[in-house]
């Protein structure tokens, strides 16, 4: 197996250079998977300005405002992982609303946020629009077996003792969902370390 260290920096910059490389004619969305323990939306944050630099129009989308109500969510406790995994995610409604109309031919019309758990109300969010070239970035745990559309799917994976470890004591109930996640990515990243990530099987 092909693994390749890098530097945070060089991280972003890598990933930051493949969604550059995807064509400028039509819209990018590049999914950054990872437990919450990996903080796939720092990494995500992280490429925001650098694709901006390179002209590249961006929209930051994080899973968390695309949550479903409580009463579904907690239909069978609030510590269930199971409907953590299949349950919490609204995978209709960040499909509908965020990912598919930036598919080819697509107006570029994203709402930014659907719901707000805290709250446990709609966040009334305008829509935004990206023009063509514009980058949809979306962050958050348990998104590659979702059959979510995007151009680049990037994996944060930790080992399952990085991943005890680094799980807050009061989030640990959530760590069965993620027992036999193993999705396929454009880009898997050793990410036990963030501050020595290293891609897995690219050159």
């Amino acid at each position: 197996m092909n693994v390749r260290s890098l530097t945070p920096a060089g991280l972003v910059a890598d990933l930051v250079g493949r969604i550059d490389a995807l064509p400028r004619d039509g819209f990018a969305r590049a999914l950054v998977d990872g437990a919450t323990a990996a903080r796939p939306d720092h990494l995500a944050d992280a490429l925001v300005e650098p694709l901006r630099a390179l002209g590249r129009p961006v929209l930051r989308v994080s899973t968390g405002d695309f949550l479903r109500p409580a009463s579904l969510r907690f239909e069978h406790g609030r510590e269930d992982p199971d409907s953590f995994r299949d349950g919490w995610l609204d995978v209709d409604g960040l499909v509908r609303e965020a990912l598919a109309p930036l598919d080819p031919g697509g107006n570029g019309r994203v709402l930014p946020s659907l719901w707000n758990a805290a709250t446990d109300r709609a966040t009334r969010a305008d829509y935004l629009t990206l023009p063509p070239g514009g980058v949809l970035v979306v962050a958050g745990p348990l998104l590659l077996d979702k059959w979510l559309p995007a151009e680049l799917t990037v994996h944060l994976w930790l080992s399952p003792a990085a991943l005890a470890r680094r799980t807050p004591d009061d989030e640990r109930w959530t760590l069965p969902a993620y027992a036999d996640y193993t999705p396929e990515a454009d880009v898997t990243v050793r990410y036990d370390h963030p501050d020595r990530p290293a891609l897995v099987g690219t050159v």
